[in-house]
C-alpha cells in the first residue's frame, strides 16, 4: 500500500486473541491468485467472489467481504461490491449525494484518515450497521482497511465476520499480508473505470472506443454515413445579456439534461457542445433506422423543452437534420487533437440550422434525410439559397411542428 500501515492492525486487537496460525503456503496461494492472470481477467464481482472463497478455504471466518471503490465520474461517487458465502455478488453504484449517508461511519473514517480500523458491533463512536451491505446480517466485527492509490480518492476493503469472538491475531495478520496485492488489483480496476468514464463523459462512448483502440494519431480519418442532428438553443444571446450568469448556467444545464439523454437514448452520440448548440450523429448500417432515431430524438427534445420552465423563464430550440457522408477522426496539431466530423454534409447541416431562424421553423431537414425518415408528416418549405452552396436546396419541416423557431 502506498501508505504503509504504521501500527499493524494486529496491535489494535483489544482482546489479544492469538489463535492458530494460517499455513504460510495457503497465504501464498491467495497472493499468487491476486497477482496472477486469472484474477487480472475477471471483473470487480469476480475479484471479490474469488477472494472471498479463497479466504474461507484457508480458514478465515469471512462472512462478508466488500470493496468500496472510489472513482472519477460526474454522477457516481464510487461503487460498492459485496460478497457473502452462497449469495450472488451485489453491486451498488453510489451517487455523490450518498456521501452524507456514510459521513459519520467507520468506513468514511478509514477512507479519510487512511488508517485501518477494527470495529465491533457495539461500537458507538464509529457506527457501521446502518450501511446497506452490512445491515441485518448479524456481523460481529469488521476489519476495515484503506486501499490507497498513487493518487486520487482512497478506496477501502472490509472483512467482516459473524463469529462471536471476532477475528484472531493470526487471521488479522493474514489480512495484512494480502492487502498490498489486493490494493494493486483494485487500483487497476479503478483506473480502468476512471479511464472509461472520463472518456465517455467528455467525448462519448463511440469515440472513446476508438481512442482506446489506438486511433490517436493526427489525420487518422474514416468515412461513414450517418444521420446528423444539430440542436441550437433559441435566444441564447438575449438570455445571456438579460440574466445573471448563475441563472444562465442553470438554464444551460437544464437544456443539456434534456437534449443529451434524448440523443443517447435513441442510439446517437454527442460529438460537440458548441456554446449552446449540440452536434450529434446516429451511425448505423441501416440509413432508415438512423434517420428515424434522429427524428425520434428531435421529437423528444422539443416535447420536453416545451414543458420546461425555470424561475418563470421558458426556453426552446431549433433542430437541423441531414443524412450524409462524413469524415470522422483526429484533427489538430501535435499533442492537442480533437475527434470531430468534417465534410460538405456537416457544412450543409450547419446552414440548415441557420435557416431555422430565418424561416421561423423549429425543425428543418434536407431531402436526403426526408427520403429516409419514413414519416408522412413532412412538408416542403420550398427551395432556399444557403450560404456556401451554389444551387438552391429544398428544405422540409414537420407539419405538426410548424411553429416559430424564435
Amino acid at each position: 500500500m502506498n501508505t504503509i500501515i504504521q501500527e499493524p492492525m494486529s496491535h489494535r486487537d483489544p482482546a489479544g486473541k492469538g489463535g492458530r496460525s494460517v499455513d504460510p503456503a495457503s497465504i501464498l496461494s491467495v497472493l499468487e491468485w491476486l497477482s496472477g492472470d486469472e484474477c487480472h481477467s475477471v471483473d470487480e464481482a469476480g475479484l471479490v467472489a474469488g477472494l472471498g472463497r479463497r479466504l474461507r478455504q484457508i480458514g478465515l471466518p469471512v462472512d462478508r467481504l466488500t470493496l468500496h471503490l472510489m472513482t472519477l465520474h460526474p454522477e457516481i461517487l464510487g461503487r460498492t461490491v459485496a460478497w457473502a458465502p452462497s449469495e450472488p455478488v451485489e453491486i451498488h453504484d453510489r451517487e455523490h449525494g450518498m456521501k452524507m449517508a456514510f459521513a459519520a461511519s467507520a468506513l468514511r473514517k478509514v477512507m479519510e484518515s487512511r488508517e485501518p480500523m477494527i470495529v465491533d458491533a457495539d461500537d458507538q463512536m464509529w457506527p457501521w450497521q446502518h450501511i446497506d451491505v452490512f445491515e441485518g446480517r448479524g456481523l460481529v466485527q469488521l476489519v476495515i482497511a484503506p486501499l490507497c492509490n498513487i493518487d486520487g480518492p482512497v478506496s477501502a476493503a472490509v472483512f467482516a465476520t459473524k463469529r462471536s469472538s471476532g477475528f484472531t491475531l493470526s487471521e488479522i495478520h493474514v489480512i495484512e499480508r494480502i492487502l498490498p496485492a489486493l490494493r494493486n488489483s483494485c487500483e487497476i480496476r479503478v483506473l480502468r473505470q476512471a479511464e472509461l468514464s472520463l472518456l465517455d463523459t467528455y467525448i462519448g462512448p463511440m469515440t472513446a472506443q476508438r481512442i482506446l483502440a489506438g486511433r490517436i494519431r493526427q489525420g487518422e480519418i474514416e468515412t461513414m454515413e450517418a444521420a446528423l442532428l444539430l440542436c441550437d438553443l433559441r435566444g441564447f444571446t438575449e438570455l445571456s445579456n438579460r440574466l445573471a450568469d448563475e441563472k444562465v448556467l442553470e438554464l444551460l444545464n437544464a437544456y443539456f439534461d434534456i437534449v443529451v439523454p434524448a440523443i443517447t437514448s435513441q442510439g446517437g452520440e454527442v460529438l460537440k457542445f458548441m456554446g449552446d448548440a449540440v452536434l450529434a450523429f446516429f451511425p448505423s448500417s441501416d440509413a432508415t433506422m438512423a434517420s428515424e432515431q434522429a427524428l425520434a430524438a428531435t421529437d423528444q427534445i422539443l416535447d420536453d423543452l416545451a414543458k420546461l420552465e425555470l424561475g418563470g423563464v421558458r426556453i426552446g430550440a431549433s433542430v437541423a437534420l441531414h443524412y450524409g457522408k462524413v469524415s470522422y477522426g483526429n484533427i489538430g496539431s501535435g499533442r492537442r487533437l480533437d475527434f470531430t466530423v468534417i465534410g460538405s454534409d456537416v457544412n450543409l447541416l450547419s446552414r440548415i440550422q441557420t435557416a431555422c431562424g430565418a424561416l421561423g421553423k423549429s425543425v428543418l431537414m434536407s431531402d436526403a434525410f426526408r427520403l429516409r425518415a419514413g414519416t408522412k408528416n413532412i412538408v416542403s418549405t420550398k427551395l432556399h439559397h444557403l450560404k456556401g452552396f451554389k444551387d438552391p436546396i429544398e428544405l422540409f419541416t414537420l407539419a405538426e411542428r410548424g411553429g416559430s423557431a424564435g
